[in-house]
This record gives C-alpha cells, sequence and structure tokens, in this order.
C-alpha cells in the first residue's frame, strides 16, 4: 500500500510546489503608457487580457497616461517601472538627469504626420501654409522639420488636439498621429492628406518602450519578460484584437469602437508594428543606427548636450535581442 500512496503523494506535493512557486514567480511590474487607453497601447492590453504578461511571471499593472502628465517624471519618481514613449524624449530627459534608456518599441517608425488640405510633392511646398502645432512639438519633431524640410520661416499656431480650426481654414497644416487625427478629419467630410514624417526623413521609432538604468540593471529578467510577452500580445491583437479591445473599452470608455478599428487599420496599413527591421528580426526590435540617427538629430537642432547625453548608455539591446518575435 505504501507504494502505491507514494506516486499520489508525490505529485500532489510536486503540484503544490509548482503552484507555489507560480505564485512567487509572479513578480509585480507597472507599465505606464503615454496616452489614455487606445489602439496605439493594444498589444499591451492583449497581452493582459490573454495571461501572456502571467505566463511569463509577470503581474502586470498597466497605467494610463494623458495630457498633464509627465510620464518620464513619475517613472524617475519611482511610480512605474517602465513606460511608453519617443525614443528622442528619453534622450532628451536623460540631459535633465533622468536616466531613461531604450529597450524595445512597438511602432518602427514615427506615427507623426501632417495633414494638408491640398495635394503636395515636396514638403517645401508647405513653407507659406500655417501649421498647428502642440507644445511637444518644439522638442521633437519641428526642429527637425525646420531644418531638414525647409519650413524655417513659417507661422505657426497652437494645437489643442481639436480639428476644427484645420477643417474651417484651407491654409492650415495639422499636425497629428496616422492613427487618430486622419479619424476626426474625416468626419468633417472634405478631401485632406496625410503625409507621415518618417517618409521624408524622420528617424525617431515611435513609442518605445523605456526603462531607467536602474530598473535594467537590478530586474533585468523581469524587462526581458516584459518586452517578449508584450511583443507576443501585439502580434495577437493585430490577429484578433477582441480581448485587448475589451480592455481598452473598460478602461477609457470615451474610446468607441469605431476608432480603435480605425487605429487598428492604420497601423496595419503604415506596418507601423510589422515593417521596417520587424520584418527580419522581430516585432519591437531596434538597431544602433536607427537609435544613433535620432541621437545626431536632437544633437544637431541643439536639443541635447553630446557632452551630457552619452548615447552608448540611453539604449540597450539586450532585452529585445531574444524575444524573437516574428510578424
Amino acid at each position: 500500500m505504501k507504494n502505491m500512496r507514494t506516486p499520489a503523494y508525490t505529485m500532489l506535493t510536486l503540484a503544490t510546489i509548482a503552484t507555489s512557486a507560480s505564485c512567487l514567480a509572479a513578480e509585480k511590474f507597472t507599465f505606464l503608457t503615454n496616452w489614455y487607453a487606445q489602439a496605439e497601447h493594444g498589444g499591451f492590453y492583449q497581452a493582459q487580457a490573454k495571461g501572456l504578461y502571467k505566463n511569463a511571471g509577470l503581474d502586470v499593472d498597466i497605467k494610463m497616461g494623458g495630457p498633464q502628465i509627465n510620464v518620464m517624471q513619475l517613472m524617475a519618481a519611482g511610480q512605474a517601472d517602465c513606460t511608453l514613449g519617443d525614443n528622442g524624449q528619453a534622450l532628451e530627459t536623460w540631459q535633465a538627469g533622468v536616466h531613461a534608456v531604450t529597450v524595445a518599441t512597438v511602432f518602427q517608425h514615427s506615427p507623426t504626420v501632417f495633414i494638408t488640405h491640398d495635394k503636395v510633392d515636396n514638403p517645401a511646398q508647405l513653407k507659406d501654409k500655417t501649421f498647428l502645432l502642440a507644445t511637444e512639438a518644439y522638442t521633437s519633431f519641428w526642429p527637425w522639420a525646420k531644418s531638414e524640410l525647409g519650413l524655417g520661416s513659417t507661422k505657426v499656431r497652437p494645437y489643442t488636439f481639436n480639428v476644427q480650426p484645420f477643417l474651417a481654414d484651407k491654409n492650415l497644416v495639422q499636425q497629428g498621429y496616422v492613427t487618430s487625427e486622419p479619424f476626426s478629419v474625416a468626419k468633417g467630410g472634405q478631401p485632406f492628406y496625410v503625409y507621415p514624417l518618417s517618409d521624408w526623413g524622420y528617424p525617431p521609432y515611435g513609442n518605445s518602450i523605456i526603462c531607467m538604468t536602474d530598473t535594467i540593471k537590478k530586474r533585468p529578467a523581469a524587462v526581458a519578460a516584459f518586452v517578449k510577452a508584450s511583443m507576443e500580445g501585439w502580434k495577437s491583437y493585430l490577429q484578433d484584437p477582441g480581448a485587448g479591445n475589451a480592455l481598452i473599452s473598460k478602461a477609457n470608455p470615451q474610446m468607441g469602437a469605431e476608432q480603435i478599428a480605425f487605429g487598428i487599420a492604420q497601423m496595419k496599413k503604415y506596418q507601423l508594428v510589422t515593417g521596417g527591421d520587424a520584418i527580419t528580426d522581430g516585432i519591437g526590435i531596434i538597431t544602433r543606427p536607427r537609435l544613433k540617427k535620432t541621437w545626431d538629430m536632437l544633437v544637431k537642432n541643439k536639443l541635447i548636450d553630446a557632452s551630457k547625453v552619452p548615447f552608448e548608455q540611453t539604449y540597450t539591446l539586450d532585452m529585445v535581442k531574444d524575444a524573437g518575435v516574428m510578424p
């Protein structure tokens, strides 16, 4: 009888140990996005909904950003382990004393666009237009646009995230995200044209995962696990977004199903997630040459001081290089 009981006891013990180990392995991890929940964050919510973070041994808390939230400052204050942002933004915050490191990216190129009433063959044709620009434009794409696109003497007005002024004035050019503003502009019933700045040479990635240097040093396995599970979430989301969309709608009830669907369609159309180096190296991949182009751009436009922002310390390829999540 003793021999018959031992296997059952052993199996029960092993199951208990496995369950306990699983619980212990559920390491808490806080991720702060750069805006309210939306399609552009869908892969993270999909990973949450599908249990991909849990399977990776993480207990992930996704917190939303917003218009009055400085995600870099909150991360530096210990309110998040990693955040979502422009990799150029990470370089600028480094100069301000926040040692943030780019570890992966969702979008292989920036989703920033200019929206016009007229078709243009060359960006220099826009020099006589008036641009609607948000405050963040002046520390990101606008210095580049002035120096590289011949828009140095162009007039500007504040953009308040309302497309009505653009619709009312044919001489205006509207900044936006390819996944967002075109949806609102289309509601106006007027013809318009969308020009991604990346097509004109704007180098940054979009929606990069950025973490503090200390986090990477102290919790490299957790960061790598978060990156891999997130990219698996993005692959799943682009195939069947239902689970992620449910969490997006719960977190942000103001985000309608039609706009979410538009955002997903635009991400696919412009291959934001699956294009570029992701084609051969996997979703989320970042490379030194691409990151260096952004650093060079910011130095050239005097947005960062090369002596104060050591390029090689502002990124790591180690967190994403082995993820291997192919589109």
